[in-house]
């Protein structure tokens, strides 16, 4: 029995690393293999490779004719700010509902969190924009995200704003510091290392998006997902999957910047902390 255990646990990160690459390896590999792809040889999507490498040729295709820089603006113009909202605000409502041990603050929590189980009323937030004259802009899609994500930093904020000891936002304020300053040099410092997982899952969500920008806000602002969505349906990319693939490579490069840094900014995080 121990024999056996022995071996399994020197098997544990053979089986790890197939899984890693069966799940991820393979289907990145389709993705690539076929944007490199001439169009007769992408018609039936497979992991062969191309008999002749047009990866750059596609990949400047679709920035031309795909419109492609418009729409990278737009994606942009609606996430970089419900980022920072939703990281901002949520982070300032955790570090209140984790320090005030209350009935109330209780409550409030359970209610903050309480959009990660429940659905969005949809037909609601639709009414609501177009009563304030927000459907479609990109005002109302950030509020709408802000709405949505704004569960999930509370709940990952507040349990780790809990780990941190109290004592030294009380030394900061016997030096006379107010609870902005407490939280601004004190405790956002300590909070890199969540805020920096939060920032990679909310920009996964909200860049991808397709449903909440189509159905919900209007899909009258232009973005990667809505432009791949708009060109493919109207034809222009019929059959053409390595323009698709091409496409899909163009969107995912900036969220493969974004986990890079946001990568290293949790693994400095958690060093510092423990040398500290």
């Amino acid at each position: 029995m121990n024999s056996d255990s022995a071996i399994w646990r020197r098997l544990q990160p053979f089986v790890a690393t197939a899984l890693v690459v069966v799940l991820i390896g393979v289907p990145l590999w389709l993705v690539v293999v076929t944007a490199g792809k001439s169009q007769g040889e992408a018609l039936n999507p497979d992991l062969s490779l191309p008999s002749d490498w047009q990866l750059w040729a596609n990949l400047k295709s679709v920035w031309s004719e795909g419109d492609v820089p418009a729409a990278f603006f737009g994606s942009l113009l609606v996430v970089a700010p419900t980022v920072a909202g939703v990281l901002t605000f949520g982070s300032m409502a955790a570090w209140v509902l984790a320090r005030r041990a209350t009935r109330v603050s209780a409550v409030l929590y359970a209610l903050a969190i309480s959009g990660i189980v429940l659905p969005p009323a949809v037909v609601t937030v639709v009414l609501l924009l177009r009563q304030l004259g927000l459907a479609g802009t990109a005002v109302g899609m950030i509020g709408v995200y802000m709405g949505i994500y704004m569960s999930t930093v509370v709940f990952f904020v507040t349990g780790f704003v809990r780990t941190i000891p109290a004592s030294l936002e009380e030394a900061a304020q016997i030096d006379g510091a107010g609870p902005f300053t407490v939280f601004r040099r004190v405790v956002l410092p300590m909070l890199r290392p969540v805020l920096a997982t939060a920032t990679i899952l909310i920009c996964l969500y909200v860049w991808n998006d397709v449903f909440y920008a189509f159905f919900v806000v209007g899909g009258r602002l232009d973005t990667l997902p809505l432009n791949l969505f708009r060109v493919a349906s109207a034809g222009l990319y019929l059959n053409n999957w390595h323009l698709i693939f091409a496409y899909v490579i163009l969107m995912s490069l900036p969220l493969v910047a974004v986990f890079a840094v946001a990568q290293r900014k949790i693994i400095s995080g958690i060093t510092s902390g423990a040398v500290k």
